[in-house]
């Protein structure tokens, strides 16, 4: 009776530890397989985001009409790829005065938009590479005319030619040319923008992509070209 009473209790024993290395084994394979998906993830967000695409959201009036407060937009990623931004487009850029560390967790951070807080503007692309421009002020109504080479250009799209802020001596109205791989950017809603008349041109490298649709809310889905 006491071998048997022993026998039961050895084989009990070992059943435990069999039982509690398989657990061992069940959970260090649980925990690979949750690391591998995680990565997977993290690389496939990053894949999508630089090469192909990414959802931005519109948190001022600076774009009014065309873009309002709380639009969600596309921004694509792959026409940079081939092709240089035309006049009109739409760009979500990174503007001059933001400083973009190059330290492996701010990069991790903007690859993947996981804790970015760098600035990003969106702005639409009125001078290109070799253009001379010049932001006039009709004396006899006060409509301001941006031109190009001399010519006025067609803003169909601005709030109004006349609902400007005035330029100053420090401001970028020209006459002025346009470097090479460098945009001059302004807002559709002219009296209220931060942009190219304040901080200058915009490097091509700043550029995150070109705005094509607006996806949210449901009422205002359109393209935006």
């Amino acid at each position: 009776m006491l071998d048997k009473y022993i026998s039961e209790k050895i084989e009990n024993f070992q059943n435990t530890i069999s039982d509690k290395n398989k657990l061992q084994k069940a959970l260090k394979g649980g925990l690979k397989e949750i690391f591998e998906t995680a990565l997977f993830v993290v690389v496939m967000v990053i894949i999508i985001k630089f090469f192909i695409g990414e959802i931005r959201w519109i948190p001022s009036a600076s774009m009014h009409p065309t873009l309002l407060e709380g639009d969600r937009v596309v921004v694509e990623r792959v026409s940079r790829f081939y092709e240089t931004p035309n006049r009109g487009d739409i760009l979500v850029f990174y503007p001059p005065m933001t400083k973009l560390e190059a330290t492996p967790l701010k990069v991790f951070a903007r690859l993947t938009g996981f804790f970015c807080h760098d600035d990003a503007f969106i702005k639409r692309v009125v001078g290109l590479p070799g253009d001379k421009l010049e932001i006039r002020k009709a004396k006899d109504d006060g409509a301001f005319t941006v031109f190009i080479n001399g010519v006025a250009l067609d803003e169909p799209y601005i709030k109004s030619k006349y609902d400007y802020t005035d330029c100053s001596q420090e401001m970028y109205c020209g006459p002025l040319v346009i470097p090479n791989d460098q945009y001059f950017m302004m807002g559709d809603n002219r009296g209220n923008s931060e942009d190219s008349r304040y901080w200058g041109f915009l490097p091509k490298d700043r550029i995150i992509g070109k705005a094509t649709t607006i996806v949210w809310p449901l009422n205002r889905i359109k393209n935006l070209y």
